[in-house]
């Protein structure tokens, strides 16, 4: 599995949990190791352009997600097949401003934008009522999976 991470914010983040999120989320998923995924952080500037360019909406967006092979999530008996998932793009600026009306850490905010982001490359949506019950229920669990998971390597 490829996880490249580049970071082109200017803000420090560490970048070491996003890929531990990564990992823990792709497994939980039962996304195949051959799969790959990219995560850029970007400023202000440039994801507002993104915004306008892909969605035709003003001003910067918290994360954007662009799906390439148009992988789902798989199971313990049929993983996703190996293939490109796509890109997810945060914008730090807009996550740290949320975290602090959200009361509570950028990095966990991070966090939830890039499982949040990972869920829409693999066909989640929240248009509907139904659709974001199941998208933000998984997206729950997956971030509760992975706060688990690094309590014990915390405490190792």
């Amino acid at each position: 599995m490829t996880i490249e991470i580049s970071n082109e914010s200017g803000v420090a983040v560490d970048e070491t949990v996003l890929l531990r999120l990564m990992e823990n989320n792709l497994a939980e998923l039962h996304v195949s190791p051959d799969a790959d995924v990219a995560i850029l952080l970007v400023d202000e500037g440039a994801m507002e352009a993104l915004h306008v360019q892909w969605m035709d909406e003003p001003g910067p967006t918290d994360v954007l997600s662009f799906p390439m092979d148009e992988l789902r999530p798989g199971t313990d008996d049929m993983p996703t097949p190996a293939g490109l998932l796509g890109d997810i793009v945060l914008c730090p600026q807009v996550a740290e401003t949320q975290a602090v009306a959200a009361k509570h850490s950028t990095m966990d905010e991070l966090v939830m934008l890039t499982t949040h982001g990972l869920l829409h490359l693999l066909g989640f949506d929240h248009a509907e009522p139904e659709e974001e019950r199941e998208m933000f229920g998984l997206q729950r669990e997956l971030i509760t999976a992975f706060q688990a998971t690094e309590r014990r390597r915390n405490r190792a």
